[in-house]
């Protein structure tokens, strides 16, 4: 795997810079999420052998904080062109031909994001409906769903802050970000 020497380029225009802070705190906020599982993994095993005591529901609460740290992951890993791209064909291409493949994977994942995020609204709708909690206390299952639908609505407006930028760089045939 080729390793990206390029540093990250801040965004100069005001969208721009609105979207990278909102992402990079979500970022922290996932990151925090990550910090406070690893936590909670710690504490349930060592409690689990020392006292044959875990932390009650462990496994629902550790997967309900992995999974919202990767909703706040998302937006920023978009912005920056962090997420996974298989780039061997495309190396010696031209700025002008990365610019259109990277706006047709923009435009797919725009779709795919938006499908996401619809059903992520009505799954939330749902599960507070039903007010299913769980098992070990009383934590309600949507009590994450808006966070990660926020989430959802930043990566939305990153994806289409980014596929403006990539057909804008396809027709002036540069690179940016």
């Amino acid at each position: 795997m080729a390793e990206s020497t390029k540093e990250i380029v801040r965004p100069t225009d005001l969208v721009g810079r609105a979207l990278l802070g909102m992402s990079s705190v979500l970022a922290v906020l996932g990151g925090l999420l990550c910090f406070f599982a690893a936590a909670m993994i710690t504490v349930s095993v060592t409690g689990r052998y020392l006292f044959a005591s875990p932390v009650p529901g462990d496994w629902d609460l550790i997967g309900i904080t992995c999974g919202t740290a990767v909703f706040a992951f998302l937006p920023y890993c978009q912005l920056t062109r962090g997420n996974v791209v298989v780039d061997f064909f495309t190396v010696n291409m031209a700025p002008r031909g990365k610019a259109v493949l990277d706006g047709i994977g923009a435009l797919l994942y725009l779709l795919i994001a938006a499908m996401f995020t619809w059903r992520l609204y009505y799954g939330g709708w749902e599960l507070y409906e039903s007010s299913e909690v769980l098992a070990a206390f009383n934590f309600y299952r949507w009590w994450m769903v808006p966070f990660d639908f926020a989430c959802m609505i930043v990566l939305l407006c990153v994806i289409i802050y980014r596929l403006a930028r990539d057909i804008r760089d396809a027709r002036t045939g540069r690179e940016s970000l």
